[in-house]
């Protein structure tokens, strides 16, 4: 029988999705929330809400009991647990089962054995699954860590036994940065998820990181929904998603899902769960993969599985707890067209990517996209999608404008997926739906998505694990504009710049005649200056005429550019010209009219203090560690500080040799941005 009401016991924009579907089933939703959560999006969409406790997670999201109370007292009889706040644990599906609470999930015992990333390895190699050269047991003390990992062979990867999410994992190519990584790794792996254990293996060479996406009902059916490949990762936290993979081969596929399938078999699996293998690009074979780990929840990047099945993994996940068999075999899975997922954080690519936090001034996701009905392709219920001719856009998200980013959460604002019969139009469709997507408050990685995007390494599918590390080895500081676009927001620019005169001269109660608007401007963009007159007969640059098509009235947000290229283009004043956003980057741009511009080469530019004497404390965050005191004599790059930040350890060093003048804070000080650590001499 089918349930009556769910709860979710998740945030987000995860609770939300699964609301979606609840409701296209006829299924009455239940939210829980913690005090930062109020007013949250999942909140005002469920039929009933509840209060767990204070902000952070483990008082409140993490509470077992609360949400099991929660659930007794709205008469949920189903839990849906999102993406894993409590998935991962074993004894919150047993106390489910007790109370005669169905579990959108897999059986405990499945958790238990997946969860644990030593034992699920054992369990894999004896499935016969591929398993990567590592140990496996316990290790007693960095000494011991750096024996094994000379042992293995540098370089190694060191993780927490029970992490996930790109936490508690460290990369050694040598035996210091064991030494230095080995007990910080503890202490994330303690400090996220009670479990300080961490085991070590042989980090494969060219890494891709593709996962098996695994739905199975409790009739014994078990079934896999192809790949996804998430090889583009920031200290390993997934960036960018696709389904399927560009070096994925029918063959290599069935392989791959063989071997998932019997992994999920051997432990009496059903629900959703994936798979997540390393695959060695350098191994063309197509047998170079090797198991990591399995998800034993749904995961942030099943939308694009979903795209290409067209199946809503929700709707399956909630049909199976029920006790429902799969509609379908395995020859009834369908591999159709491509979709790519980016999520878009809350973090400051310009900055080292650091984690930004604050309210949504603006939030103003790229939809609707004016597009007409896909034939014969249609998204699962749970999607908020616009169709199109070439591919659809989804938008993903539990945020609205005039909500707040918190510390206490994970800084996902959104996820931005993208369906189109090709993987080339699907990356296109993501591109303009970026150049379209509005954030102001918090940083944002819009631009570094679009940036990637791009990039001819990813048009070609050319991945590995290390593609950001590789690619943006100094930092990321926008995407390399062409001549050509360079060109189209010099006219852009112009052509804003005279609507604001024009506007400006028809202002009443002026002394004397109104004077027309400049026609003739120079617009200065990256430290070259173009020529552009704007007129009635269209626009020139540079001496060349322009066939483009612009609109824009003084207070527009985006300029719409139809021409060669159509463009949208996110605009804002500045004081004496424009910031330009399109294309994966941010242009500050100079508008003078002709007969002005000569004269700015005369103005004083104001320069920046040295703030280099400073350790300045990049985001908000608490003090962890404190490696020095007045008096001691550091050297450029040396550890200073730990801050940990949404869930992360940051390791602040010194920008260059000298001796600490004064500290301004102590170990388990709650930290502001820019907030002043300690001065050096």
């Amino acid at each position: 029988m089918m349930f009556k009401k769910i709860l979710v016991a998740n945030r987000g924009e995860i609770a939300c999705r699964v609301m979606r579907t609840a409701k296209a089933m006829g299924i009455k939703t239940v939210a829980v929330y913690s005090d930062a959560d109020a007013r949250a999006p999942h909140v005002l969409m469920a039929d009933e809400s509840v209060r767990l406790g204070p902000a952070p997670a483990a008082e409140s999201y993490l509470k077992a009991d609360l949400i099991l109370l929660a659930a007794r007292e709205t008469g949920a009889d189903c839990i849906h647990p999102g993406y894993g706040f409590l998935s991962e644990r074993e004894s919150f599906a047993r106390a489910c089962a007790e109370a005669g609470i169905a579990f959108v999930g897999p059986p405990p015992e499945a958790i238990a054995a997946m969860g644990d990333k030593i034992e699920s390895k054992k369990l894999a190699k004896a499935a016969g699954v591929n398993v990567v050269p590592g140990y496996l047991g316990e290790i007693d003390s960095t000494d011991h860590a750096v024996e094994i990992a000379s042992g293995i062979g540098y370089p190694v990867m060191m993780k927490a036994s029970a992490g996930g999410g790109g936490k508690g994992m460290r990369l050694a190519y040598s035996e210091q940065d064991v030494r230095e990584g080995f007990e910080a790794t503890k202490r994330e792996g303690l400090a996220s998820f009670g479990d300080d254990r961490v085991f070590i293996e042989k980090f494969i060479e060219s890494p891709r990181h593709i996962e098996i996406q695994l739905i199975g009902d409790q009739h014994g059916n078990i079934v896999y929904l192809n790949e996804r490949e998430c090889s583009i990762q920031r200290r390993h936290q997934k960036v960018v998603e696709e389904a399927p993979s560009p070096f994925v081969t029918p063959k290599m596929r069935k392989a791959m899902g063989e071997q998932a399938v019997a992994l999920a078999q051997a432990v009496g699996y059903f629900s959703a769960g994936t798979v997540e293998l390393i695959v060695s690009g350098a191994d063309t074979t197509g047998e170079g993969f090797y198991f990591l780990e399995m998800n034993t929840r749904l995961q942030v990047e099943h939308p694009v599985t979903e795209a290409i099945t067209g199946l809503d993994l929700v709707e399956l996940m909630i049909r199976v707890a029920a006790g429902e068999p799969l509609p379908f075999a395995q020859a009834d899975v369908q591999l159709n067209g491509w979709s790519i997922e980016n999520r878009v954080y809350a973090e400051d690519p310009y900055r080292g990517f650091l984690p930004s936090i604050g309210r949504l001034v603006r939030y103003n996701p790229p939809l609707p996209f004016a597009l007409s009905e896909v034939e014969g392709h249609v998204p699962s219920a749970g999607a908020s999608t616009t169709l199109g001719t070439n591919g659809y856009v989804r938008v993903d998200d539990g945020v609205r404008e005039g909500g707040e980013v918190s510390m206490f959460y994970d800084p996902m604002i959104a996820k931005l997926i993208t369906w189109a019969p090709t993987r080339d139009e699907a990356v296109d469709l993501q591109i303009a739906a970026l150049d379209a997507f509005e954030i102001e408050g918090p940083g944002n990685n819009i631009d570094f998505l679009s940036a990637i995007m791009q990039h001819p390494r990813f048009r070609s599918g050319a991945l590995t694990t290390g593609f950001i590390a590789e690619e943006y080895p100094d930092g990321f500081h926008g995407a390399l504009a062409n001549p050509d676009l360079l060109t189209t927001l010099a006219a852009v620019a112009a052509f804003a710049a005279t609507a604001e005169a024009d506007r400006a001269r028809r202002i009443d109660g002026q002394l004397g005649r109104r004077l027309r608007p400049p026609a003739d401007w120079t617009v200065t963009i990256g430290g070259v200056d173009h020529n552009v007159t704007v007129s009635t007969d269209g626009i020139v640059v540079d001496g060349e005429d322009l066939d483009v098509a612009l609109e824009y009235t003084p207070g527009d947000r985006m300029v719409m550019v139809d021409g060669a290229e159509d463009l949208s283009v996110r605009i804002a004043r500045t004081r004496g010209g424009f910031k330009l956003t399109t294309r994966g980057a941010s242009h500050a741009v100079r508008v003078l009219p002709a007969r002005a511009a000569p004269y700015a080469r005369h103005m004083i530019e104001k320069i920046a203090p040295d703030l280099s004497k400073f350790l300045i404390c990049p985001m908000p965050g608490l003090l962890v560690r404190l490696d020095v005191a007045a008096g001691d004599k550091v050297e450029a790059g040396q550890p200073l500080a730990v801050v940990e930040a949404m869930k992360m350890e940051n390791i602040l060093r010194a920008e260059k040799t000298g001796t600490v003048k004064s500290v301004e804070a102590k170990a388990g000080d709650s930290l502001a941005v820019d907030q002043v650590i300690l001065e050096l001499e």
